[in-house]
Formats: C-alpha cells, sequence, structure tokens
C-alpha cells in the first residue's frame, strides 16, 4: 500500500499524516478493513489520520486507501470461497499403485463407492442414538445411484453423516487416511459408546478406485455440523484438488454426500449403463443393510384414446364414445437393486426351512431345493458366518464336475460381495460342488488372491468350513429316510472318491461315506461300516474287485472260490474307485486286498492243495515252456472252482482294469504302461477237465502240436476272462473259429463231399502256410549281383 499513497499525495500532504497515539490489533485471515469516520485501516494494523491543513488531499487519501483495502478484500474472498490444496504423500505414484495394483477389475469401483456410503449411512445412524438433532433434519437412510449415459456420468448419493471442510481435507486429501478408521478407534477408546459397530471401509483407499473409470470425480457433501456445503474436485494423474463452498441453490443437500464420477471416453459406454449398474449392485452390494435405488428405465401400459375422423354430417358417430387403445410407453423411475435380506445375519432359530430354500434358490439360480442345509456363526480366532448347501442335484455340464472354479460359494466382507472366483483357497476341489455364502469380519474390503492364499485366516476358515460339509453329509447318511443319502450318492459321490485320493487328512471322515455294491448286495448300495459288520470272524480283509460294470464283477472268475466260501467282495465299478481304495489302503484296521492279483491269502491252506501242487508242477512247467515270456510264472490257483484259467497280475503293478484305464489317457505314455504293467501269473485250476486232459498230453506227448495250440488258446481265451486285451483279437479269433471246426465236424448231417472239401482245404491251407514259413521270399531290393563285395 505504501507506494499507492506515495504516488497520491505530495511532499506536504505526507508530512501532515501523522500516527495515531491508539494501536490497533492486525485484522485476521480474510477480514476486510473498514472505513471509519475520517480514519483509514492499512494492513499493517497502524491507522492514520489526515491533518487538517488539507482537506481536500485528505479526502484524496481516504479514496485511494479504500479503493486499495476494497481490491484486497475481493482477493481474500476469492481465495476463501476456493482454496487449492496439495495432497499429502507422492501421489502420481501412489494413485498409480492404487488404481493398477491394488484393484484387479474395474467394476469394483462401484462396490468401494457404495461401501463408502454404507460407512456413512452407519456412523449417522450410530451417532444418532446418542445425538437426535443429527437426524432432525429428516430424510430416510438409503443410497442412490444414477447414471447418465449422455453425459457419460455417475452420481452416488447417500444421506448418511456427511463432512466438514476439514474432514474433506483429512479424508481425500489424505490418501490412505480413512474416516472409518478413526471413527472405530474414537468408539474402542471411549467404552462408554460401545464396541466395533461394523463398519467396513477401514483403509482410506476405496474412494480412489473411482479413478479406475472416471477422469475427474466431484465430490459435494453437507454434514450436520456444518451449515455450509462444500464441493471437492479431483482429476486423475492430478497431484492437487480444490474444495470450495457450494453457492448453488439447486445443488443443496439438506444432508449426506453425493459423488459424481466424469467417466473416460473408454469406460462411459460400459459403466454408464443402467442395466450394468444395476448388475454390478446386485452383485456387489446385495445384502447391505440401507436401501439402494438405482435409475432405471421402466415400461407400462397405458390406455389412450384412438383419433379417429369423422364424416361431416355424421352425428350418430359424432355422439358415440371414442374407442380406446393400450400403448406401451417408458418411463424412468427409481428401483430397488437390494432386495434379497442377508439370512445369515439373522438367528437360525428365527428361520424356517422354508426361508432357507428360497434364498438358495434366489441367491444361486436353482431350482430344486437342497439336500441340506447348515447356518453357523464361528467366534474366537476367526469370526464369520456361513450358510452352506448340498444341492439337490449334480451339474448338468461336465465342465463344472471336478472344477475348482464353479463360482459357487461367495465371499463377503461385512455384507459386501468380495469374489466368488477361488482356485481351492476356501474349499478343497472334492467339495467344489457344495454352495453358499461366507461373510468376515475380519478379511479386508480389497482383498486380493494372493493376499487369500497367504491369510491365516483363509486357512483357519477352510478348515472350519469343510468340518462343517462333513457334519452335513454324515447327517444326510444317518437319516432313516435313505433316499436323501441315495440321491446324494449317485449326484455327488464322485466328488467323495476324489477326496479319498486327494485329501489324506480326512480319510476318518470321507471313509464312511463311500458307498459300494458287492457280492451279496448287489442292487442295494452298502457302506464299508455295514461290510465291516457282516464278516466273519477269521476274516482279516476286505476284499474288492475292480471292473469297468457291475456285469463284468459278477461274473469275474476271481470271484468264484470266494462266493463259495461266503466271503463279500466289493465291486468297483467307475473309474476312480480302484485308485480311492488303493490311497485309503486299510480301515477300521482292515487292508483292502485285490482278488485279481497274485499270492490271495483266504485261510484254507490244507494237504489237498499242497499234493495237488506237487502232482501238477511237471504240467505248470511245461506250459510255462509254450507260453514264454508272456507268463512270469504258472501255478495252481486257490481262487477258481469252475474255470479252467485265469491270469492275474503281479502284486505291485497294474490290476488289468487299471492297465484298460492308463491305455484309454489321451496323454498317457507307453515307456511307464510297459513299466508298470507287470508280471502276469497263469494259475490253473487241476479240477477242471481241460487242465486234466492237458496234464496227460504233458506226461504222454509233450511235442504234441494240438496240445500246444490248446495251451496258447487257453491262455487267450483267459487274457479275455481276466479283463486283459489280447494283443491280436484277429488271430484269437482264427484260433477258435478253427477250435470250432474241429468240434463240429459235420455234427448236423453235412454231405460227405462238402466234409472232404472242407477237409482237403483245411490240410492245403496248413500245407500251405508251412510252406510260406519255410519257403525264403527275397526281395528285389536285397537281390546283390555276383560283384557285390559284401555278398557272403
Amino acid at each position: 500500500m505504501a507506494p499507492a499513497l506515495s504516488r497520491s499525495l505530495g511532499a506536504s500532504s505526507v508530512a501532515a499524516l501523522r500516527p495515531c497515539a491508539r494501536r490497533v490489533r492486525a485484522p485476521g485471515p480474510g477480514s476486510v478493513a473498514t472505513r471509519g469516520s475520517g480514519a483509514g485501516r492499512c494492513g499493517r494494523g497502524v491507522r492514520w489520520e489526515a491533518g487538517s491543513g488539507s482537506s481536500s488531499r485528505g479526502r484524496l487519501v481516504r479514496v485511494r486507501c479504500d479503493a486499495a483495502v476494497a481490491e484486497k478484500a475481493a482477493r481474500e474472498e476469492a481465495a476463501a470461497a476456493e482454496e487449492k490444496f496439495e495432497y499429502q504423500a507422492e501421489v502420481s505414484r501412489l494413485m498409480d499403485l492404487i488404481v493398477h495394483s491394488l484393484y484387479s477389475h474395474k467394476e469394483v469401483f462401484l462396490r468401494e463407492l457404495v461401501s463408502n456410503a454404507s460407512d456413512a449411512l452407519d456412523k449417522l445412524r450410530f451417532l444418532g442414538v446418542t445425538d437426535s438433532s443429527l437426524l432432525a433434519d429428516g430424510g430416510e437412510l438409503e443410497i442412490r445411484i444414477k447414471p447418465d449415459p449422455d453425459a457419460g456420468t455417475i452420481t452416488i448419493t447417500d444421506t448418511g453423516i456427511g463432512m466438514t471442510k476439514d474432514e474433506l481435507k483429512d479424508c481425500l486429501g489424505t490418501i490412505a487416511q480413512s474416516g472409518t478408521s478413526k471413527f472405530l478407534k474414537a468408539l474402542k477408546e471411549n467404552k462408554d459408546l460401545g464396541a466395533d459397530n461394523g463398519l467396513i471401509g477401514q483403509f482410506g483407499v476405496g474412494f480412489y478406485s473411482a479413478f479406475l473409470v472416471a477422469e475427474k470425480v466431484v465430490v459435494s457433501t453437507k454434514s450436520p455440523k456444518s451449515d455450509k456445503q462444500y464441493v471437492w474436485e479431483g482429476v486423475a494423474d492430478s497431484s492437487s484438488y480444490v474444495i470450495k463452498e457450494e453457492t448453488d441453490p439447486e445443488k443443496m443437500l439438506t444432508r449426506g454426500t453425493q459423488i459424481t464420477l466424469v467417466l473416460r471416453p473408454d469406460d462411459k459406454f460400459e459403466f454408464a449403463d443402467p442395466g450394468r449398474v444395476q448388475g454390478l449392485v446386485k452383485n456387489y452390494s446385495q445384502f447391505v443393510s440401507f436401501p439402494i435405488y438405482t435409475w432405471q428405465e421402466k415400461s407400462r401400459t397405458v390406455e389412450v384414446e384412438e383419433d379417429e375422423e369423422t364424416k361431416e354430417g355424421d352425428e350418430a358417430k359424432e355422439s358415440e364414445q371414442k374407442k380406446r387403445k393400450t400403448i406401451t410407453e417408458k418411463y424412468w423411475d427409481w428401483e430397488l437393486a437390494n432386495e434379497t435380506k442377508p439370512i445369515w445375519m439373522r438367528s437360525p432359530k428365527e428361520i424356517e426351512k422354508k426361508e432357507y430354500n428360497e434364498f438358495y434358490k434366489k441367491a444361486f439360480n436353482e431350482f430344486l431345493d437342497p439336500l441340506a442345509y447348515t447356518h453357523f456363526t464361528t467366534e474366537g480366532e476367526v469370526e464369520f458366518r456361513s450358510v452352506l448347501y448340498i444341492p439337490g442335484m449334480a451339474p448338468l455340464s461336465n465342465e463344472e464336475i471336478m472344477n475348482p472354479k464353479t463360482k459357487n460359494i461367495r465371499l463377503y466382507v461385512k455384507r459386501v460381495f468380495i469374489s466368488d472366483d477361488f482356485d481351492g483357497e476356501l474349499f478343497p476341489r472334492y467339495l467344489s460342488f457344495v454352495k453358499g455364502v461366507v461373510d468376515s469380519n475380519d478379511l479386508p474390503l480389497n482383498v486380493s488372491r494372493e493376499i487369500l492364499q497367504e491369510s491365516r485366516i483363509v486357512r483357519i476358515m477352510r478348515k472350519r468350513l469343510v468340518r462343517k460339509t462333513f457334519d452335513m453329509i454324515e447327517e444326510i447318511s444317518e437319516k432313516d429316510d435313505k433316499e436323501d443319502y441315495k440321491k446324494f450318492w449317485e449326484s455327488f459321490g464322485k466328488f467323495i472318491k476324489l477326496g479319498c485320493i486327494e485329501d489324506t487328512g480326512n480319510h476318518k471322515r470321507l471313509a464312511p461315506l463311500l458307498r459300494f455294491h458287492t457280492s451279496k448286495n448287489e442292487g442295494d448300495l452298502i457302506s464299508l461300516d455295514q461290510y465291516v459288520e457282516n464278516m466273519p470272524e477269521n476274516q482279516k480283509a476286505i476284499y474288492y474287485i475292480a471292473t469297468d460294470s457291475l456285469q463284468s464283477a459278477k461274473t469275474a472268475p476271481f470271484l468264484e472260490k470266494l462266493v463259495q466260501k461266503d466271503i463279500e467282495v466289493l465291486y468297483l465299478i467307475e473309474p476312480i474307485d480302484e485308485v480311492a481304495i488303493q490311497n485309503l489302503q486299510t480301515y477300521k484296521e482292515k487292508k483292502f486286498v485285490d482278488i485279481s492279483k497274485e499270492d490271495l491269502e483266504l485261510g484254507d491252506e490244507d494237504e489237498d492243495n499242497k499234493e495237488s501242487k506237487q502232482e501238477y508242477t511237471l504240467l505248470c512247467d511245461w506250459v510255462k515252456q509254450q507260453l514264454g515270456d508272456k507268463v512270469a510264472k504258472v501255478q495252481i490257483s486257490k481262487r477258481l472252482s469252475s474255470s479252467p484259467c485265469v491270469l492275474v497280475s503281479g502284486k505291485f503293478g497294474w490290476s488289468a482294469n487299471m492297465e484298460r484305464l492308463m491305455k484309454a489317457q489321451t496323454l498317457g505314455d507307453t515307456s511307464s504302461l510297459e513299466f508298470m504293467r507287470g508280471r502276469r501269473i497263469f494259475e490253473i485250476n487241476p479240477d477242471h477237465p481241460i487242465v486234466k486232459d492237458l496234464n496227460a498230453a504233458c506226461k504222454n506227448e509233450p511235442e504234441s502240436t494240438e496240445a500246444k495250440r490248446a495251451v496258447e488258446l487257453l491262455y487267450e481265451t483267459a487274457l479275455i476272462s481276466s479283463g486283459y486285451t489280447p494283443d491280436s483279437p484277429a488271430e484269437l479269433g482264427g484260433k477258435i473259429y478253427e477250435m470250432m471246426t474241429i468240434a463240429l465236424g459235420g455234427r448236423w448231417g453235412r454231405s460227405d463231399t462238402e466234409a472232404e472239401a472242407a477237409t482237403t482245404g483245411e490240410a492245403n491251407t496248413e500245407t500251405d502256410s508251412s510252406e510260406a514259413t519255410v519257403t525264403e521270399v527275397i526281395e528285389p531290393s536285397e537281390v546283390r549281383p555276383e560283384s557285390d563285395p559284401w555278398r557272403d
């Protein structure tokens, strides 16, 4: 101000000015200097008066001083109306981390902003209990979301607690500064107000997820603690933000906060769509405890008068009532998006079975009632609530079976949906058919796959969820009505068997749930407990046979002696059965024994068997000589009663069923097939006529061609009856046809001429085949000239 004064006053005028005797206090920031009687107050706090000798000059001084003061006051008022602040962080890097690293999907911005609005409503409701004036201005506690496709904006409005100017700077100006976290800390420190109110956003970064899709964010907020409404404006990729006072009467709020997102050009077509917004709210926030309304286009039918032209002079038609027609018109209105209430937040004693079933059908788009459900709350080290269901039927699509990413388990944090895309973090793969919701207060809202994989809380949750699922399945199995468990086993039995393979820690809980057909119960399925109860006292093992069908199991030659001795055998007829049983190994200290493998012990070794072994030792050696490397050894069988022979696998190799399955694998390894095939043992029944005839041939005509051919045919037939696949089915078929021709031999009156022709044809065939084996055929490429130096 001094330069202005020096330019306006002459030397005499300056000399005429004298300071006042009384000093005045300097004005505060933003105050405006006022004009007094014959005095002016400058910015330094000293009042000057004009001398009486120069009144005109004094008036000039007052005019110039008043102009300078008014100009300064205008500047200060403008600065107070709009102030610029700097973020309290290295924003460029931190914002980049939040926007591009903290969140996996852009769509979660709406979840975060709705969660913040829910927190604001929760805080208002909580504080309103002790201070009713906060709710005095009326208005329902609600959230409204209005997308505008034309403008490319989304507006989220809540009637919550709102924010003052200082709170705007603290909460939105300092990144990772959470108003909710401060509020909860204050609650815990003040014991009179109570404990944790279960608010959601405690990390202070949820608001900035808006910049995932927005290039500009405008926050207009009105707190009951303040008479003024303030507006916060921030732009993406900027290190500063603006706070100003709202002066537009049309934009005034009664209470709460309104967030307007100006969407990026690439995102406005997706996220400004009302249908998309409605879907996101139902997916992520349908269980928020406050009503959420979205602005939606609707249609209704109305009746309108139909315009008809009337002819002149036709009074009758004019007097008639005009025809009406029905048309469909479109209009916009608010629609409640979260109609479904969180059933898990209520007490199980207050909920009926019908309500559980309705929630299941609506939440998971099912049409059948669940087979069972369980509703529980876990407290202590980890606190969470859950409702789990066993579906009424298996998935229709084969892709969903054994798929760990079935989206059947929905994880919530304080009623806000987090994810349903898990890869075994909450449930093991074999329980992927279980559907339900899990709501935890201990997990962070912006939980990611990495946090889930490493979280100790999730591991504890998984353990308890699996235990509750087993309890639910056991309840079905123990019901008097066995139809429910029969339905369960038909739909999900394969999953339980998979659990026996993958989850060794839960074998004791999985094994009692298994069900099998047996040699004594071909129609009904029995449990391992029932099998053990039916065992005779001297039986020390649980016997089983693995085949490809129930009919194959019933007719297998391995069963003959066991059925004769009234020993029950489990039928494993599904591909996964054999692997599951091998992983169990024992049940109630009883070993599982495959009756198709060597060294089968039935506890009936006696003198007769020893004598048979000695008598047929020569035959076993002779048969082994004929078969060569096709079998590891030939021995007398303890498992046959009516069949002449059987081919069993080695104790540590694959069974015939397993070999068949491994051959069918798309990516099977032929080298491992040969290694794991193991040795095959040819067992013969000494009481069968064919074996007795071969025993006589061995002693009397060991070089007989017919006897040797009979041994070959016997072996290849045993391959098929034992479940193996012959190396050359066509060759085996030819041998069978030949034996049939010899056996039939004109039995039904064939003419002698035809018989001789057939016999001659057979003889010629044998001769040709023998000559073919003797004659050496030299290919043209193998003919060598006499001058060939390599010629022998």
